[in-house]
């Protein structure tokens, strides 16, 4: 059984990209403990740079937000989820925030072994993706992650669109195939 942490980068609730995540979840929590954190239900400030949390007791940023709570959580995962809607070619910023605040040398301490992504897009383009897929693949070859697989939707733009899609189940399925 591993802990899997769904980072899911959407703050419009019931939208497509919480569908594909509760799909992805369902499959999941069959075999594994499953914990989705949700950018709308935390303030994170973005990374400014600064390194001081390579200096700090503990390696903990200055900035006095929900990080710390995502940190915590994040130190007994085995496997990160990241999902998002896809603007002007990549993640939302609130999920971009959270990532950026991993560059600290607390990551050193987390056993995560594994990513896997989901994205949702309104347009149809072949190449709507690429920038986030070429970015997740750079993250698994510097940390040495073991991809899980992605379940990437096209032309789901309105609340809902995604409710017919076969995407769903592929989601379930990659969430069900986790051990």
């Amino acid at each position: 059984m591993s802990k899997v942490i769904i980072l899911s980068g959407s703050v419009r609730r019931g939208g497509n990209t919480e569908l594909l995540v509760n799909a992805f979840c369902e499959g999941a929590k069959q075999n594994n403990e499953v914990e989705i954190v949700s950018v709308a239900d935390y303030k994170v400030n973005p990374c400014i740079g600064c390194n001081s949390c390579f200096q700090r007791e503990n390696h903990e940023c200055f900035q006095a937000d929900d990080m710390s709570i995502i940190y915590e959580k994040m130190k007994e995962a085995d496997i990160i989820v990241a999902a998002s809607p896809t603007y002007f070619y990549g993640i939302s910023a609130q999920l971009k925030a959270m990532i950026d605040r991993l560059h600290t040398p607390m990551r050193d301490i987390f056993h995560v072994k594994k990513v896997g992504l989901l994205l949702v897009a309104a347009a149809t383009l072949p190449t709507v993706f690429d920038a986030i897929k070429l970015q997740y693949q750079l993250i698994i070859d510097f940390f040495g992650l073991e991809d899980i697989g992605m379940v990437l939707v096209k032309s789901v733009k309105d609340k809902g669109d995604i409710k017919e899609n076969i995407a769903l189940e592929e989601a379930f399925q990659l969430g069900k195939s986790l051990s």
